[in-house]
């Protein structure tokens, strides 16, 4: 089968008599990645340990290969702690919450501005934090 697009996916679902048979014939247009296999592509990309990424990411350690064995999943804010703890870009945070089944960051809410401009100037963690406290928006942890 080819590769559609989302909007010819939902037109062919919202037009579909059988759900049962929609999810059968469109198997492999589903996202099938799990967190952890999301969250080690990223890893791999980036020239860090994993103990340094849960001191970036101020994430216990214990917690951090948990997640990467799969044994845990995270909140949206601590994985956006964690593309902070890997320096990761914007489109990579996206792509991962994307992944992940989470909302992307979007510019139009208040605090996920203060985090796309984190992420967008290479932000620490903290600084971050701190912005998000200082505009009256929910710190990430």
């Amino acid at each position: 089968m080819y590769d559609r697009n989302t909007d010819d996916l939902q037109q062919e679902l919202m037009d579909a008599s059988d759900l049962d048979q929609f999810i059968e014939d469109n198997q492999s247009s589903f996202t099938q990645k799990s967190m952890a296999k999301s969250l080690n592509q990223l890893f791999l990309k980036k020239d860090i340990t994993k103990s340094a990424l849960a001191k970036r990411a101020n994430i216990s350690e214990v917690y951090l290969h948990q997640v990467f064995a799969g044994q845990r999943n995270l909140s949206r804010n601590r994985l956006l702690c964690l593309c902070f703890g890997l320096s990761a870009t914007l489109d990579e945070a996206q792509k991962l919450l994307k992944q992940c089944g989470f909302a992307q960051l979007y510019p139009r809410h208040k605090r996920d501005a203060v985090i796309i401009y984190g992420l967008s100037h290479a932000m620490e963690l903290h600084q971050v934090n701190d912005a998000l406290f200082t505009k009256d928006e929910e710190p990430l942890f």
